[in-house]
């Protein structure tokens, strides 16, 4: 019984929800037309206080019928009926304000033309009135119910706007129109919104959120905040983060000003939020490097050369060459840049490494490389600690075979891009870069054709083997997260912003120069595996909370890894040209010949793969780089615990 109640009831939902286009305009025009005849008579009615006045409709009862058929095609030719229902705003508004001024003059000219209808002068205006409330309320209620069936069995998942402006209003309109989310509240900094309503959703200071997760069972918030400051989404971040709800984010203004994302395109919150940097824009004074000139990228399709390529794309350079020893990050890239870079401009795509020095001359002689950005490296220090000859010959002897290269082919400038682990290094990665940085600056005392210089940054978010894709993959898995150590940190930048300040401090080199990038400050791994688990909706499983989602779990610091890093190695820099950008006054020890002598060792013993005097050869150039370094500090002790295994350090 109740079954077949149900399925009696269920029948006129469904057959509205089967309607055609065609067939709800047609059922429109006739409730349209049926309230034009009933806004007539109740204005007449209203006017003269009798539900049918015989002296008015004894002569005009053909106005019932006449007066909708005018409005049908008044509204019609409007474009009423093109509006769709469920998007009901502005336009059709302003269409059923239109139509029912047409409509009340016709009404008006009827009365004034044919002498023996009797209508009061204020009958049109109470008509307008009437019938324009009448069409928004009809449409109205069909708008909420066809917003009904379209909810109805689909379970919306009820979400927090953070955000009152005009992006947010529009996120609600787009999130109505979607099956997934159901818009419960505002939430907004702003004081004097507190209370108010917007589309049907009321405003809150961030202080009620605890209540709206408990009262409405929210576990998600939505930013809409696309122009805000960095520092400002940090603090909202970092707010939100303490609550278990997942926090996504609209695409920021220059996307959706742009038209590459629209304001629904919602994605999770990164962790470049938690990182309070507002992004400096780059001088264009500081482009000179690579405008107008043929640059060349060693190490194209890794993650910071393929940025630096997209960047130099936009620089209007004469030409872009892309050097790499994969066929798949070349092809990658080249296929990237060949949808960016503009008509007319060229992409060569070259496949070597950077080991191979004649086919190094032979690229760059072919076109003419005024500017080198020499990316190319094996940076991931565990890698590098299994396999420490290889990451020598890559690392150190292939930059030593791009600075000669470039000398030789009188290459305007050379730009090393290096890394906060060349500082006191205690692995062999961060020895092998310190040692290339070396390289480049022996290179500098031997050429002045060509300005030689290095860039020293730490860690950017999103490299491939970076510790952040690593803790989103376990958050992913349902954990744990692995965290070496609790008292770990480190610095951290987006690669966009890294590659453009390396493009920058190119062009500022005078020769020989170390240029450091502000990273802002140091990052707790610790908290950031927290921060990250609670951006994601779960709680972190510990002794305080035994029921959590995802545990954190201490592996232990790897073989030369250090609790922290550092961009100096005697704590002196001068500012430069660009707020984000210093100058080291790191110096070289020895003399070129003493270099050019240990470094014929150290390729002598890394071919013979001696272990015992490669380790010998590493501390002996590591520390004649700078005086403070006499190698007596536990952080230059490159571990000898590998000396009779696979790994160096």
């Amino acid at each position: 019984m109740i079954s077949s109640l149900e399925t009696m009831l269920n029948r006129p939902h469904a057959w509205a929800n089967g309607l055609t286009r065609s067939q709800k305009k047609l059922i429109l025009a006739s409730v349209d037309a049926l309230l034009v005849a009933f806004s007539l008579w109740t204005s007449v009615a209203i006017r003269l206080g009798s539900l049918w006045p015989q002296f008015v409709w004894n002569t005009g009862w053909w106005l019932l019928l006449a007066l909708p058929l005018v409005g049908i095609g008044i509204f019609y030719s409007l474009g009423l009926y093109r509006v769709v229902m469920r998007s009901m705003g502005r336009h059709g508004a302003l269409c059923i304000l239109q139509g029912t001024i047409f409509l009340s003059l016709v009404l008006t000219s009827f009365g004034y033309f044919d002498t023996r209808l009797f209508i009061p002068r204020s009958t049109p205006i109470i008509f307008a009135l009437v019938l324009g409330c009448s069409l928004i309320a009809v449409r109205m209620i069909g708008r909420s119910y066809y917003r009904w069936l379209n909810e109805r069995g689909a379970e919306r998942r009820p979400v927090l706007i953070y955000g009152a402006g005009q992006s947010g209003l529009q996120l609600v309109s787009a999130l109505d129109a979607a099956k997934e989310f159901r818009p419960v509240a505002f939430l907004d900094d702003e004081p004097s919104l507190a209370g108010s309503f917007f589309a049907g959703r009321r405003v809150h200071p961030p202080a009620d959120l605890d209540a709206l997760l408990a009262r409405f069972g929210v576990s998600d918030v939505l930013l809409a905040l696309p122009s805000i400051s960095r520092a400002r989404r940090k603090e909202i971040v970092e707010f939100l983060s303490q609550r278990p709800v997942q926090v996504q984010t609209i695409p920021s203004m220059a996307e959706l000003v742009s038209g590459i994302e629209s304001i629904d395109k919602l994605r999770n919150v990164g962790v470049e939020e938690l990182l309070g940097r507002d992004a400096v824009d780059p001088d264009l004074d500081l482009f000179t490097s690579v405008r107008g000139r043929t640059v060349m990228v060693t190490g194209a399709g890794g993650s910071i050369g393929s940025e630096l390529c997209r960047q130099i794309v936009t620089a209007n350079p004469r030409c872009l060459v892309l050097y790499e020893m994969s066929e798949f990050g070349l092809y990658s890239i080249e296929q990237e840049l060949s949808q960016l870079a503009p008509r007319g401009f060229y992409v060569h795509a070259v496949l070597g490494s950077v080991r191979d020095e004649p086919r190094l001359e032979q690229t760059i002689r072919r076109h003419g490389v005024e500017t080198i950005f020499h990316a190319a490296a094996y940076k991931h220090v565990p890698l590098v600690e299994a396999n420490p000859f290889e990451g020598i010959r890559n690392n150190t002897f292939g930059t030593e075979c791009v600075a000669r290269v470039a000398a030789r082919c009188g290459v305007g400038r050379a730009i090393l891009v290096s890394t906060d682990k060349a500082v006191r290094p205690t692995n062999v990665m961060g020895a092998s870069k310190r040692l290339a940085e070396r390289v480049f600056q022996k290179a500098q005392q031997r050429c002045r054709t060509t300005v030689f210089s290095m860039v020293r940054f730490g860690n950017v978010m999103g490299s491939s083997g970076s510790v952040i894709p690593l803790f989103q993959k376990q958050i992913a898995a349902g954990g744990p997260v692995t965290v070496t150590h609790p008292e770990v940190i480190r610095y951290f930048m987006t690669i966009p912003e890294a590659a453009q300040l390396v493009i920058q401090a190119g062009s500022m080199a005078h020769g020989g120069d170390v240029f450091l990038l502000d990273m802002g400050s140091p990052v707790s791994i610790l908290d950031l595996a927290k921060r990250m688990i609670h951006l994601s909706g779960l709680d972190v499983k510990d002794d305080v909370n035994p029921y959590g989602d995802i545990e954190i779990v201490f592996s232990g610091l790897r073989p030369g890894e250090k609790l922290f890093e550092e961009l100096l190695v005697d704590g002196t820099a001068l500012p430069t040209a660009h707020p984000k950008i210093m100058r080291s006054l790191d110096s070289l020890a020895h003399s070129g010949g003493e270099i050019d002598d240990a470094l014929s060792e150290l390729r002598s013993a890394v071919e013979n793969a001696d272990m015992d005097a490669t380790i010998g050869l590493l501390h002996r150039l590591v520390e004649g780089y700078s005086t403070e370094m006499s190698g007596s500090g536990p952080e230059m002790e490159l571990a000898s615990t590998v000396r009779g295994g696979a790994n160096l350090v």
